[in-house]
């Protein structure tokens, strides 16, 4: 009786596990969802995920040299952990959820790759901890990369710029089927539906950013819970901090009948048998060892006196090759044009840091990008360089910055995007606004357009029009009023380039110079004049 009392006990905490696991799971999801435009420029705190994360947390304060207060809820992860273990791996962490979730899937359909007894002392273990090493050692030269890395970063990265939008597309698809069927009722009830969620939205690298995920996903078929084993640098972290933890693993010698059960279907390849192999810094305490031990030789008792424990076997020559590596690395992820010279394309969003201080502040999650209602914020591909990979940029040909919007301030889980008020971010230039005569229409035809003027949300105006004279092949000569940009009013929004009726190649253009962020991405000519005392043509030299 006491046999089944005791794994019943621990079949409800698996339950109890489970049901966890997809809270947490839906309120990520559900704050994923929020991220958006709600009808107004105030949106709840949907980033607040972020800052339970401790990797993230570390990475930002070192390589910014400054303490972003709102990650002091990761001191919350990291007291749980020391305490309990790697409890947050395997009972709230939505990627490991994820994953687990799809390792279930692929055992159900037989496509996962049965575990043998020779694979339980994987080598592969370190890679997560030599990625860690190379992350960490590489914020110390300011090269923030954990970004990329980060669990919550890359999952909510994938959902919002690659799974999200696919997900519209679909069901747009599926609006334009049912009237098509004549199911107009249906249809029109969709459409408010998905209305609200603001999902449609396309982003250039999104194609790829979801492969990538995909790719990780299908790597459970090899290996259970793969990613969260082998590659996951916050479930290294983690692991390290919970190796003093008071939940110890025990094996009862009588009870143990050796049949490797729970070595078995351990997902994260912890070793519970025999007791000595058990690395607490592997096991994430979903207790199905437990819950499967036909004998319950299994328990999980509170020991406040320290333990030898066994660790994931790290060899000191790797360690000191990725040490090596990432200090090599730092000098190679800043070989860029944009820090010699300013890209133009590199419009960042209103709010910015400077260059250097935002790419060791920003986790490249997509917050930003996801909530901006024009889709205008795409992640970055090679306008950044290397390190700027997946950073949000401003792209005026596919969305615009919202005169009165701030809500990509609001969400930045780490202060690379400052948090302004719409007057505040209005006072802010992204960039400033050319025109291309040769393809302008009244500049090239004569003929008359106001577009982009009429577009211009600034007061006054950034847009002006001068009269001029356009000399046509027949001889005729137009005089149409022509656009000419006030630099002085432009704000870099990108309007007039989204707007403008020349769909290919727009006539008005926007580059990121004259942006308030930065003291050298500017047009100086008058500082170039009084720098090499060049003479004013106008000057009388005579005098």
């Amino acid at each position: 009786m006491l046999k089944k009392e005791r794994s019943k006990k621990y079949k409800l905490i698996q339950t109890l596990r489970i049901i966890t696991q997809i809270v947490f799971f839906g309120l990520f999801f559900f704050l994923l969802l929020q991220t958006r435009f709600p009808g107004q420029d105030y949106i709840r705190r949907v980033e607040v995920f972020f800052h339970f994360d401790p990797l993230l947390a570390v990475a930002t304060l070192v390589a910014s040299r400054t303490l972003f207060l709102a990650f002091i809820y990761a001191a919350i992860t990291l007291l749980v952990t020391f305490v309990l273990g790697r409890v947050v791996c395997g009972w709230v962490c939505p990627m490991g959820s994820l994953h687990q979730f799809f390792s279930w899937i692929f055992k159900k359909t037989k496509l996962h790759r049965p575990q043998r007894l020779k694979t339980f002392k994987d080598k592969r273990l370190a890679w997560k901890y030599y990625l860690l090493l190379f992350l960490l050692i590489s914020t110390l030269f300011t090269l923030d990369l954990v970004g990329i890395f980060d669990p919550i970063s890359l999952l909510y990265r994938s959902f919002a710029v690659g799974f999200l939008p696919a997900i519209d597309h679909t069901i747009e698809s599926l609006i334009g089927l049912l009237y098509k069927i004549n199911l107009s009722s249906i249809g029109d009830g969709m459409v408010q539906f998905f209305e609200t969620l603001s999902i449609n939205a396309t982003f250039i690298q999104g194609f790829l950013i979801a492969g990538i995920f995909i790719g990780l996903v299908l790597l459970n078929m090899h290996r259970e819970r793969f990613w969260c084993r082998y590659l996951c640098p916050l479930g290294a972290f983690l692991g390290l901090a919970s190796r003093i933890n008071l939940l110890k693993l025990k094996v009862s010698e009588e009870k143990c009948i050796k049949c490797n059960l729970c070595t078995i279907h351990c997902q994260t390849q912890a070793n519970p048998w025999p007791n000595e192999d058990w690395k607490s810094s592997e096991c994430d305490y979903c207790f199905t060892c437990s819950a499967i031990c036909p004998t319950n030789a299994i328990t999980f008792p509170i020991k406040v006196k320290s333990e030898s424990i066994e660790s994931v076997d790290l060899s000191r020559r790797k360690v000191l090759l990725t040490s090596f590596m990432s200090v090599f690395a730092v000098p190679f992820f800043r070989i860029s044009p944009a820090k010699t010279r300013a890209s133009e394309k590199l419009i960042r969003p209103p709010g910015a840091l400077p260059e250097d201080k935002f790419l060791q502040k920003c986790v490249r999650c997509g917050a930003c990008m996801k909530v901006c209602p024009t889709n205008a914020l795409q992640p970055a591909w090679t306008e950044a360089g290397p390190e700027g990979l997946w950073t949000p940029m401003l792209v005026p040909k596919i969305g615009y910055c919202e005169y009165y919007c701030s809500l990509c301030t609001q969400v930045c889980p780490t202060g690379a995007i400052k948090d302004l008020s719409i007057a505040a971010k209005n006072q802010i230039c992204i960039g400033t606004a050319w025109i291309d005569k040769n393809r302008c229409i009244p500049w090239k035809f004569g003929d008359p357009c106001i577009v982009c003027e009429e577009h211009c949300p600034v007061s006054p105006k950034a847009i002006k029009f001068i009269k001029i004279e356009v000399p046509r092949p027949d001889g005729i000569i137009k005089t149409p009023l022509a656009p000419q940009i006030d630099v002085d009013s432009c704000t870099g929004c990108g309007i007039c380039e989204n707007k403008c009726p020349v769909v290919d190649l727009p006539a008005i253009y926007v580059t990121s110079v004259g942006e308030t962020r930065s003291e050298q991405n500017q047009m100086k000519l008058d500082l170039i004049q009084s720098e090499f005392n060049i003479i004013d043509p106008g000057e009388d030299i005579y005098k």
